[in-house]
């Protein structure tokens, strides 16, 4: 037995990593709408406020490669007990939270335990099933994904509206347990490997990425040329070439970069990034757009903004399945293409844009994500070796968590640089001049966008056939039980 495999179920494990996902998801989509609301119970500022999101962001992306890296090291099922029990307790302490700074700290605990059952799901998932049946697997994992997406705002609302913020993360109290004991039943021990973990090639690339998601995520408020962002900027050139320079000369680096050299899945994980940029492009911006444009109330924009996960919801699993009988590079450069042509289409929208308008190119960008998500997870988890699925699963879930970080960056840095320019060209002092100087600089942000999709597609066509896996490390003889 490889010290990978999960010897049960694998539809049972399906259920549970797909439950695990979903509440997940669902916490992550219920707080975009209840950061306001937050922020104004502790009369904290905007700034202050997105820190409730930003750390828990932040924590995660940091965290899911080393995460990976250990489940690869001590099993998968230890690893997603644990990291569901730490989310668990971060979501009933957030609850209880006095203040907006231990409001804070508590999102970083929970991210940390976000971050182990992001990074353990796809491998738990990749092991548990056979390579045939594994777009499948993927693709009901993401309609877990996107029940989630259309649920939360909803959800949010009520709780927020008849029970108080709280109770966003005190529903997760009974859910996380419910999970442990359902994840304690399902999932068959895995062995563990008495490989020693890179502690020093988990600490430099904590240290790398954080850096360049904290400057990315926070240069345009704080301004590109500041001291802070320049430090940042720095630490991250510092540390990432000493990360590359300690997994090349350890002996059982924390991350094989080897991995690299497979075109599929560096192609794979390229392509991972720059769907979720594009995605995310979207939904920071239209929100935006409904409300300083259109003036909408938040219940019509959430309606709109619904039409996209739905589309996820059923396309999604279809095109997992189809994946496993046609491969999934055709797949994915569709799904990418189509993304394109849907911001090729939100560019085009107006301060008199219509709501067909609207949710067509929403519709669309769903279909693409729907049918480029899953082949892509695929492809990219069936190019590794079985002793790596951990630190394929964390460079999966780094993909789609920092593609969401550069999407949101991205689109800010474009908007705020474009609006200006607009505002003097329309001329300022009215709400109509406001909304065409608004319109222009979401068309620039909207066809960089799709610039971006072209190179995932890009990316999709010349990553090559599955074939030709780099070869594992020797693995240890004699695993020990967990």
């Amino acid at each position: 037995m490889t010290p990978t495999a999960i010897q049960t179920n694998k539809w049972h494990v399906l259920g549970t990593v797909g439950i695990g996902t979903f509440v997940s998801a669902l916490n992550a989509s219920m707080m975009n709408l209840a950061v306001p609301f937050i922020g104004a119970n502790f009369q904290a500022r905007m700034p202050l406020a997105e820190w409730v999101i930003m750390a828990y962001l932040l924590a995660i992306s940091t965290l899911l490669l080393v995460f990976g890296r250990l489940g690869d090291t001590y099993g998968f099922r230890k690893i997603y007990l644990v990291g569901t029990a730490i989310f668990t307790v971060g979501s009933v302490l957030c609850g209880f939270a006095p203040s907006i700074y231990y409001l804070v700290a508590f999102r970083i605990l929970q991210g940390l335990g976000a971050a182990m059952v992001m990074a353990i799901g796809p491998a738990i998932l990749t092991a548990a099933f056979p390579p045939q049946e594994r777009g499948k697997a993927l693709g009901f994992l993401g309609v877990f994904v996107a029940s989630a997406l259309a649920a939360g705002p909803t959800l949010g609302g009520l709780l927020l509206k008849y029970a108080g913020w709280e109770f966003i993360f005190f529903i997760n109290g009974p859910l996380g347990l419910l999970i442990m004991v359902w994840t304690w039943l399902v999932l068959a021990p895995t062995p563990r490997s008495p490989q020693r973990f890179d502690l020093p090639g988990a600490v430099t690339l904590f240290l790398a990425l954080g850096a360049l998601l904290l400057a990315l995520s926070h240069g345009e408020e704080w301004g590109w040329s500041s001291g802070p962002i320049r430090a940042l900027l720095l630490t991250a050139a510092l540390f990432f070439p000493l990360f590359v320079w300690r997994e090349l000369t350890c002996p059982a680096p924390m991350m094989e970069l080897r991995l690299f050299k497979n075109r599929l899945f560096s192609a794979a994980t390229t392509s991972a990034v720059c769907n979720f940029i594009v995605q995310y492009m979207v939904v920071f911006m239209l929100p935006f757009y409904f409300k300083e444009v259109l003036r909408l109330d938040a219940a019509r924009a959430g309606v709109l903004l619904s039409s996209f996960p739905l589309v996820i919801l059923v396309v999604a699993p279809l095109s997992g399945t189809l994946s496993d009988r046609i491969g999934s590079r055709g797949l994915s450069s569709l799904g990418m293409a189509a993304s394109a042509v849907s911001l090729a289409l939100l560019s085009r929208l107006t301060p008199e844009s219509a709501w067909p308008e609207i949710v067509w190119p929403l519709v669309l960008l769903g279909l693409g994500n729907g049918i480029f998500q899953s082949p892509n997870s695929s492809a990219l988890m069936g190019s590794v070796p079985r002793t790596h699925l951990g630190v394929a699963g964390g460079m999966l879930a780094t993909a789609r968590n920092g593609g969401m970080v550069l999407g949101v960056a991205l689109a800010g840095a474009v908007f705020n640089h474009r609006l200006p320019l607009h505002l003097a060209a329309t001329g300022s002092g009215t709400v109509q001049a406001a909304s065409l100087a608004f319109a222009a600089a979401l068309h620039d942000t909207m066809l960089v966008g799709a610039g971006i999709a072209l190179l995932g597609m890009a990316t999709s066509l010349v990553r090559g056939a599955p074939a030709g896996r780099p070869a594992p490390r020797p693995a240890p003889e004699r695993p020990r039980a967990e």
